[in-house]
């Protein structure tokens, strides 16, 4: 089985969204998750890949849904109806490792699969109404955080 990251920015208070929207700017946190993520399978939930908008190029976009009637309108994005079945798509694909991207649900879902999760911690404690799960410290150690200019990246694995 691909190793299985889960890559979100979290403010202080765990908030990841407000509606469809990411409730803050942060220059050069998504040049990074670009960097972090091209040549990789990319899993979000239908909300989030709705937000975007399309799919993001040099990855491919899979996109869990419960909804058994929606199409993503775009040839190139897979459809799962569960994890496991987005995690099943994603082993057969030449791409490197799983990503998950969001959302909260979504997260909460591959949380007790993932081997590491990537996160970015941005300073801030903004309203919002999509939350990343808790990180507990006895399933997770932090390995490793960059500093950059209005957030750190912090990796933990799975203890």
């Amino acid at each position: 089985m691909k190793r299985v990251l889960l890559v979100a920015a979290v403010a202080r208070n765990r908030v990841i969204g407000r509606g469809p929207d990411i409730p803050w700017q942060v220059p050069g946190e998504q040049a990074e998750f670009k960097k972090l993520t091209l040549g990789h399978a990319l899993v979000m939930g239908r909300a989030t890949f709705e937000s975007i908008g399309r799919p993001l190029p040099g990855r491919t976009t899979i996109v869990l849904t419960r909804d058994r009637d929606w199409t993503p309108g775009h040839p190139e994005v897979l459809v799962a109806r569960s994890m496991l079945d987005a995690l099943a798509k994603a082993a057969t694909l030449p791409d490197g490792e799983v990503i998950v991207a969001g959302g909260a649900q979504v997260y909460a879902e591959a949380i007790s699969l993932a081997s590491e999760l990537v996160i970015s911690e941005v300073p801030l404690e903004p309203e919002g109404d999509a939350f990343f799960p808790v990180i507990d410290p006895a399933l997770w150690a932090e390995s490793d955080r960059e500093h950059f200019e209005g957030y750190d990246r912090v990796w933990y694995e799975r203890v």
